[in-house]
């Protein structure tokens, strides 16, 4: 006590400073106590959040069959829930002053950043008085703060008026001059090229309907029906079908693809209800790899899913398809020597059957061939990029024991449960395809699954969500023909509307058919680089 007396000062002045700023050290520390219980609620409040989320998205997941979502659905639930949660920290951000500052330097941390290629638009923000407020002097800039944010402006509809102006000479009197008119894809129509661009890519890649679109031109007073927008199309599509044909070649001089089928209700006219049609994908995707040619997929319809189909399909085609296990493609294995495909199944339509006993209560078999299949994805993400001489020098090593031994308990399992089981029925599906499945191993191009054209057949799932049906043959063949260019506009990084708006453009003014590989999106998108570029 000696110590610490000895050390205060004896001026009155000196010790009221002192207990000033203890005071302040005080008042400093309490206010970090406060924050630090302000962000442990705040963390626990959100928490619970994600913990009510969780149990949300596991009961839709792995609930019962009456409670879950289709994953559309999903998405959804998902959003409403994260808006709620955002809502409530709003709440708080007006309850709170000071987390709310928190929060928003904790958002700017990790917020991102926005692509260089953006407009951008300057705004500063400066003082009303930029004297100094003690002497009035003028002051000068010694630095600033700078804030983006991402804003937008509506689409725009906007009226091109074409001049073409008449020349004559006064001394002559034969004389007249004038520009050509330049060619358009809808003769004395009303659209653009970029406008038919614009109204293709809404329908086939974002999956608005064109009642929906014309009810959007509608509420910026632009009443156009939809019959007119569907004029459109129809006449987009048959300008595009030589370039979309020329894809199908394409593709099909690959070494492997990959096959898929989904339905396509197709009304049948003058019995009022619908058939069932089928859109054949055909895919190629050498990235994994390190393959040169660029991934595309490309689009048939076919009024059914029989062999023949696939036979016209695949006609000529000589190499490497994965696909499931559907009976039409094994007849193109059975053709005569040279004339043959060779066939690699899916390792997820496999592992899709075990998924599906293991769910619905204990399955220890079910659920060890999820554990055995999930392995040999585990040694997969680790070559994804290699070449294919190191994917199957990789396979060779570390996939062959766990496929062997997997060939081998699978036997055993068949012999331990009933022939009629579920459990058996996909065992026995595994081992009747065995060869197909395990041709990954001896080939490093081919892949584990077919997931490249599983996901290039969602998006036409969702548009047969939106749109129910195809009104006609014609019509699903012109839904397959855009939507093959602009997924694989996706596929390659390219902008569907700029692609589409340049490729319709050059076609209408007679581009040449022995050129049609430069309008593929991959050469496209090149020679649009080289241009910015320059």
């Amino acid at each position: 006590m000696d110590d610490v007396t000895d050390q205060l000062p004896s001026d009155i002045d000196a010790l009221q400073a002192l207990v000033t700023a203890a005071r302040a050290e005080r008042d400093a520390a309490i206010a970090m106590c406060d924050a630090a219980i302000t962000a442990r609620d705040h963390a626990l409040s959100q928490m619970d959040r994600l913990r009510h989320l969780l149990r949300q998205l596991q009961r839709a997941q792995f609930g019962r069959r009456s409670e879950k979502l289709d994953p559309e659905q999903l998405q959804l639930a998902i959003e409403d829930i994260e808006q709620a949660v955002a809502a409530n920290e709003a709440a708080e951000d007006k309850k709170d002053p000071a987390g709310a500052r928190q929060r928003a330097e904790q958002r700017r941390a990790h917020r991102g950043s926005l692509p260089p290629h953006l407009p951008h638009i300057d705004v500063t923000i400066a003082p009303e008085d930029t004297n100094c407020p003690c002497c009035h002097a003028a002051m000068h800039v010694i630095g600033e703060e700078t804030s983006k944010r991402l804003d937008v402006v509506p689409a725009q509809f906007r009226m091109i008026v074409t001049h073409r102006p008449k020349y004559a000479c006064r001394a002559c009197t034969g004389g007249v001059v004038q520009a050509p008119a330049p060619e358009r894809l809808i003769k004395g129509g009303l659209p653009t090229e970029a406008m038919v661009a614009h109204v293709l890519v809404a329908k086939y890649a974002w999956h608005l309907p064109l009642h929906r679109q014309a009810q959007m031109l509608l509420a910026q007073g632009i009443d156009i029906k939809r019959a007119v927008l569907a004029f459109w199309v129809g006449y987009a599509a048959a300008e595009l079908h030589p370039l979309w044909r020329r894809l199908r070649e394409i593709i099909l001089t690959a070494s492997k693809i990959a096959v898929d089928e989904t339905m396509a209700p197709v009304l049948e006219p003058g019995r009022g209800r619908t058939k069932k049609g089928f859109f054949w994908a055909i895919a190629r995707d050498d990235r994994p790899w390190g393959g040169a040619d660029p991934p595309a997929v490309a689009y048939t319809y076919a009024p059914g899913r029989g062999a023949i189909h696939a036979l016209e399909l695949l006609d000529g085609y000589r190499g490497i398809v994965q696909c499931d296990g559907y009976a039409a493609y094994k007849t193109l294995a059975n053709g005569p020597a040279g004339e043959a495909i060779t066939l690699a199944f899916c390792w997820s339509h496999l592992r899709r059957r075990f998924y599906d006993v293991a769910e619905n209560g204990p399955a220890p078999i079910a659920s060890e061939a999820l554990a055995r299949i999930a392995a040999l994805y585990g040694i997969e993400k680790t070559i994804s990029g290699r070449s294919a001489e190191e994917r199957r020098a990789i396979r060779q090593e570390r996939s062959k024991p766990i496929v062997l031994a997997l060939e081998t308990w699978f036997e055993l399992q068949l012999t331990r449960v009933s022939g009629k089981a579920k459990i058996a029925e996909h065992i026995r599906y595994a081992l009747n395809h065995w060869d197909g499945l395990t041709r990954f191993l001896d080939d490093g191009r081919i892949e584990l699954d077919t997931n490249i054209v599983e996901r290039s057949i969602r998006p036409l799932v969702l548009n047969r969500k939106n749109a129910l049906f195809a009104g006609h043959d014609q019509g699903a063949e012109n839904w397959a023909c855009i939507a093959s260019l602009i997924e694989t506009c996706k596929l390659c990084g390219v902008e569907p509307q700029a692609y589409l708006t340049d490729v319709l453009t050059r076609l209408v003014n007679l581009w040449p058919a022995s050129r049609l590989d430069e309008l593929m999106p991959w050469a496209w998108a090149k020679q649009h680089a080289s241009q910015l570029a320059v």
